[in-house]
């Protein structure tokens, strides 16, 4: 039984699906974005906000949770010591996804998956405020 399992399956087996959003997350923590389609940048979001909320707990078994998930340890060393601690005020919402329109070859929705940094979301506050 299914129960309450929820996730996307990629058309990939568990294991390719796993290494697949390892090394997407691996590169959203290293570069603070990545270009995907729609599905796998939904999937890699759900897993990024957790290895987030992992990170914001820095103790050597969290650490070791990551490194266990993640399979890089630069990208869990830049989680841990940078990317955790600017969102230790904050409760969720670590990543957002633009939409960019479909891929010239196939017709996939493709997209932008990226870090939320503090500076872009003031920046966006302050521009709603000012069309008001």
């Amino acid at each position: 039984m299914r129960h309450r399992v929820d996730t996307f399956k990629i058309g990939r087996s568990g294991a390719h699906r796993r290494s697949m959003l390892a090394n997407m997350v691996s590169s959203l923590f290293m570069n603070g974005e990545i270009r995907t389609t729609v599905v796998k940048a939904k999937e890699a979001r759900r897993f990024a906000e957790r290895l987030i909320t992992i990170g914001k707990k820095a103790d050597l078994h969290h650490r070791r949770l990551a490194v266990a998930r993640l399979r890089d340890k630069d990208a869990v060393k830049k989680l841990f010591d940078e990317i955790a601690p600017s969102y230790a005020g904050r409760d969720g919402g670590y990543t957002r996804i633009y939409k960019l329109g479909t891929r010239i070859g196939d017709a996939a929705e493709m997209c932008i998956l990226q870090l939320v940094t503090e500076a872009a979301e003031k920046k966006a506050e302050v521009a709603a405020e000012a069309a008001k």
